[in-house]
């Protein structure tokens, strides 16, 4: 807490008794009697350890809210189902090449829409309700999807999806405010362990039943979500931060979080410090959004995040995951007697799912960037033994973007080829999943300032989805032009680039608090 140099000031009790009054005593009487031995444990960055009993409450409410971003890893997966399905000549709605791509790529354009507005929204109304409020564009899409009868009503129904996906930026937020600093690295990373869930629950589906019915199923889980984010608590944080005199909310808020009263004690004064300060400046010139910005607290983390997604999106962490059948089939769609493309689907969901759970848990045990950096080189390696493969071997690729959707697959001389590029598909989600897929989102809850997360975060996402929508959009043109060996190339390159990248200007946040970050990017050293 950079403000947390306060000393015992004279207090004059107001004339008159009021609410407001009494509570700005309470918050001032208990600043001035913790200044010191706040002021201390801010110094010298000890926090008190609590339990995993202690914590249950956080992770549970991480958890529900959570709920929201099993549905942006419904969002990338569902056109991986959806389209050989819609490829299929039985069925009632035919796609050309160029409509497939759109249905695939509209959810990523439209996710910048709801980052964006998702800082002043959550900034404005709160965490916890902006979680509520992405549960009901969900809701619509999928009933939208359901009851489609032609392409148009897919496309508005996935731009729908899209801007709701964007929304769901605040639960890194909201975790990142509620949780204590022991258990914060591995709360973050629950984000990416519940886009797998949904990312696996959309290859599990895929299955067994067919498109509509699967978008019946997830229009009711969004409605359980919608249910289930009702019981918990609003982030404290957000109400020192924009609520500064509700601090009776606050303490609420804290009791359901921290349930043994020594912790809630010291959870309390450590409010009651951060409300004091902000309540105590909130009439001081010049705090605006600008003003922050210019902080280099502020802007360096901005810049260095915002580079870490670039190299995030180009390594192609995610554009497999939205056209996973087809690049399955590109490279022979058979890879053994049992598994077929939709089997290697559903590997790569549970391989995803297992080792992002494996990333949460080793973030409590290894920095950030430990896990970017082997993150980085695995995929690098994959992708590139994948492409020298190819290029060696007598593999031919299946052509399965042409025409009006209709999937063509050439011979593959031996179903050993098909299973050595499955293993290098499958270690390099294996990979990214362990770092390239979790860590930069988690950084944007971690190295940006409360009065910035919400605003500069869903700056930092939209562009990010931005770069993601483009990636997407050009990968079925890009593959027929150099071909299936040429990106995995491109993706090995970009894997060892961002390598270089994070051990040079990634700072390490592993165990660190808000203000400790916030110290480094002032200038203190690094270590």
């Amino acid at each position: 807490m950079n403000s947390l140099e306060v000393t015992r000031t004279h207090f004059v009790p107001p004339q008159e008794t009021t609410h407001e009054a009494a509570e700005e005593n309470l918050l001032e009487t208990i600043a001035a009697d913790n200044a010191e031995s706040l002021t201390l444990e801010t110094k010298t960055h000890h926090f008190k350890a609590i339990t995993w009993m202690e914590a249950f409450p956080q992770i549970l409410a991480s958890c529900l809210v959570y709920l929201t971003v099993i549905q942006a890893g419904i969002n990338m997966a569902y056109s991986a189902i959806l389209l050989p399905q819609l490829s299929e000549p039985e069925s009632p709605i035919v796609v050309t090449k160029d409509e497939a791509s759109w249905i695939a790529s509209l959810v990523t354009i439209s996710l910048p829409v709801g980052s964006i507005a998702a800082g002043p929204i959550m900034d404005k109304v709160g965490r916890k309700k902006l979680s509520l409020y992405c549960c009901f564009p969900f809701m619509l899409a999928w009933i939208l999807i359901a009851s489609a009868e032609n392409v148009l009503t897919i496309y508005v129904a996935r731009v729908l999806a899209g801007m709701a996906g964007g929304l769901t930026t605040v639960a890194l937020v909201y975790v990142s405010e509620i949780s204590h600093p022991m258990f914060r690295p591995m709360l973050l990373g629950l984000n990416s362990v519940f886009v797998s869930l949904g990312i696996l629950l959309t290859c599990f589906l895929g299955q067994f039943f067919q498109w509509r019915t699967i978008a019946c199923i997830f229009g009711g889980l969004s409605f359980l979500t919608l249910c289930a984010i009702l019981i918990v608590p609003e982030s404290t944080y957000w109400i020192v931060t924009f609520r500064p005199k509700m601090f009776a909310e606050a303490k609420t808020s804290l009791r359901w979080l921290y349930r043994k009263s020594s912790t809630y004690e010291s959870q309390v004064q450590e409010l009651a410090m951060r409300s004091y300060v902000k309540h105590s400046n909130m009439n001081q010139p010049d705090q605006s959004i600008g003003y922050f910005c210019r902080q280099k607290h502020v802007y360096k983390p901005f810049i260095i995040l915002l580079i870490l997604f670039v190299f995030q999106q180009l390594s192609g962490a995610y554009v497999i995951i939205f056209y996973a059948v087809n690049l399955f089939l590109k490279i022979g769609g058979q890879f053994g007697d049992q598994i077929n493309e939709y089997g290697a689907l559903m590997l790569l969901g549970v391989i995803r799912f297992v080792v992002s759970c494996m990333s949460s848990g080793l973030a409590r045990k290894f920095g950030r960037r430990t896990l970017m950096s082997v993150s980085g080189c695995g995929m690098g390696i994959f992708t590139m033994i994948a492409g020298l493969y190819m290029c060696f071997s007598d593999l031919k690729e299946a052509s399965v973007f042409a025409g009006t959707g209709t999937t063509t697959i050439a011979p593959v001389p031996n179903q050993m080829d098909g299973k050595v590029l499955l293993i290098c598909i499958l270690g390099y989600v294996s990979f990214s999943a362990l770092g390239y897929l979790v860590i930069p989102w988690t950084l944007i809850g971690e190295i940006l300032p409360t009065e910035v997360k919400g605003k500069l975060g869903g700056i930092i996402i939209s562009m990010a989805y931005v770069m993601m929508f483009g990636v997407v959009k050009a990968f079925p043109y890009t593959i027929d032009w150099v071909g299936a060996q040429g990106v995995f190339y491109i993706f090995a390159v970009t894997s060892f680039l961002g390598v270089v990248y994070v051990y040079i200007l990634l700072p390490e946040t592993f165990g660190k608090s808000f203000d400790e970050i916030a110290n480094y990017f002032k200038g203190s050293p690094r270590r």
